[in-house]
């Protein structure tokens, strides 16, 4: 069996792992489970990869063909995209990697089960919806899973912040691969968020090795500037710019909306300046998102201009500030963002500009994503009821007969995602085709869990207004929320 080192080099072109992938990838070919907490582009995903090219060898030594086979690395990702991106860069590198998911056709989900039964791919990357599926349950019975790797773990959590109901099915999952060696990685996740992810892994906490990496970079200035109206705003932006995008500098820079309308305004205003820059949000082509995620990486372009769509993939070491223009939907999605700057070591900079009224829309959006269960049924009896009328008129005549015909409320999008997500329906975003292939989930008729998701929801905003008041002591209180060791 090939090194920890032999592989990276091999693979990875790197000499040195950073602190602290060796040690966790010792831990998981000891075979001990391990809780990994590391910012994004921290390199969490060669935790597992390097282990998973380590066992490329046959599971073992029996002359039977099926015991021939190689032991696989399975990957949970709930991120299609990133899970594409991932794979490709791996077979780049010459890696056998696949992934099985909704994308593809049907007859290309059989080439791959058909190679997964054949032994083949060191790493398979699916979402968890897919445990759904008998046929791939038939299929991956026929291999030795020898580790476990749930990224985005947080998802498992009805408490994290981006919560997916089949992750709650993982530690039934992990029973049916014969309860393998299990890694959980995430970037964010409060103490609770990290007890949960346990409890639904069913791991004993005793037997988990928790690594946890927090925002613990000097070179990384944290501050918060309060702001009265969009042209103090701009004139923060300006000042930032100047300091980072000048001639003799090199580097380059994030700036974060919430809205996709005020980026848009914010771009015309740095036009006006003369301020180069691009945007990027979720309503772009996928292949203009992804030429301008390009030309970021590759110092093309030197500042960008984003909703959180921007993020995935983004591991570049001279990011020299983080800048947020409004105020983030949590803690952590502001932890995660301001975790992209000074990744090579190098002062950076994250700053907040702080205006009050930019809450109220966090506000609005805390609302949007927390319907009620009455909302729920109603949406469901539509679906159910009258769906002739749906199929043909859509979402909007959908959102007209159920939110008093205010066409900016997004509850309907809410429902329609989270019962795509527990399989109710096959896809929320085309209503032409919609079918019900279910009863309405019993956690979504629950009106104390919604009730307790909205105060949640809640207190995460109240936590960044505690965080812009902890004014010297902010790194402190980073480390207090996410329960990172001092």
């Amino acid at each position: 069996m090939k090194t920890a080192h032999e592989i990276l080099k091999q693979y990875f072109g790197f000499d040195e792992f950073r602190d602290p992938q060796e040690e966790i990838i010792e831990c998981l070919t000891s075979g001990e489970h391990a809780l990994v907490i590391m910012p994004t582009g921290g390199g969490k995903s060669l935790c597992f990869q390097v282990p998973a090219l380590m066992w490329e060898e046959p599971s073992s030594p029996r002359s039977d063909s099926a015991d021939q086979r190689p032991a696989i690395t399975l990957v949970l990702s709930p991120l299609i995209a990133l899970m594409k991106d991932q794979v490709d860069q791996l077979q780049r590198r010459g890696i056998q990697a696949a992934y099985i998911n909704s994308s593809l056709t049907r007859s290309e989900r059989e080439i791959r089960y058909e190679a997964v039964r054949n032994g083949k791919y060191s790493l398979l990357y699916v979402t968890p919806e897919r445990f759904r599926k008998p046929e791939f349950l038939e299929v991956i019975r026929q291999r030795t899973v020898r580790l476990l790797a749930v990224d985005e773990a947080h998802c498992i959590s009805e408490w994290g912040h981006d919560f997916r109901p089949d992750y709650t099915r993982v530690g039934e999952f992990r029973s049916i691969l014969g309860n393998p060696t299990t890694v959980a990685l995430t970037a964010t996740a409060t103490p609770d968020v990290q007890t949960d992810i346990l409890r639904q892994l069913n791991l004993d906490p005793a037997e988990v090795q928790v690594f946890h990496e927090g925002i613990d970079r000097p070179n990384l200035e944290l501050r918060v500037e309060e702001v009265w109206d969009a042209d103090e705003k701009e004139a923060s932006m300006l000042k930032i710019f100047q300091r980072w995008l000048g001639e003799e500098t090199s580097g380059s820079g994030i700036v974060y909306f919430t809205l996709i309308r005020v980026l848009e305004e914010f771009s015309e205003r740095l036009r006006a300046e003369g301020i180069d820059h691009v945007c990027y949000h979720g309503d772009l082509d996928r292949r203009e998102r992804r030429s301008i995620q390009e030309d970021f990486m590759k110092g093309r372009t030197r500042l960008v201009l984003a909703t959180n769509a921007f993020g995935m993939g983004i591991d570049k070491e001279d990011i020299r500030f983080v800048v947020h223009a409004d105020v983030p939907g949590s803690m952590e999605s502001y932890y995660q963002e301001i975790g992209r700057a000074g990744r090579d070591g190098l002062p950076s900079e994250c700053v907040l500009l702080y205006d009050q009224r930019d809450l109220n829309t966090q506000i609005e959006f805390i609302r949007w994503s927390n319907p009620d269960a009455d909302f729920y049924q109603r949406t469901y009896d539509y679906l159910v009821n009258n769906n002739e009328q749906v199929r043909a008129f859509g979402i909007d005549w959908l959102r007209e007969r159920l939110c008093d015909r205010q066409r900016h409320d997004r509850r309907v999008e809410t429902v329609l995602s989270m019962l795509q997500r527990y399989g109710i329906i096959e896809d929320e975003t085309e209503l032409g085709a919609v079918e019900v292939l279910g009863p309405l989930p019993k956690e979504l008729a629950d009106e104390t869990r919604l009730s307790a998701k909205l105060r949640n929801d809640q207190k995460k905003l109240y936590a960044l207004v505690q965080y812009v008041q902890s004014g010297e002591q902010r790194r402190e209180f980073i480390h207090e929320y996410f329960g990172v060791p001092t």
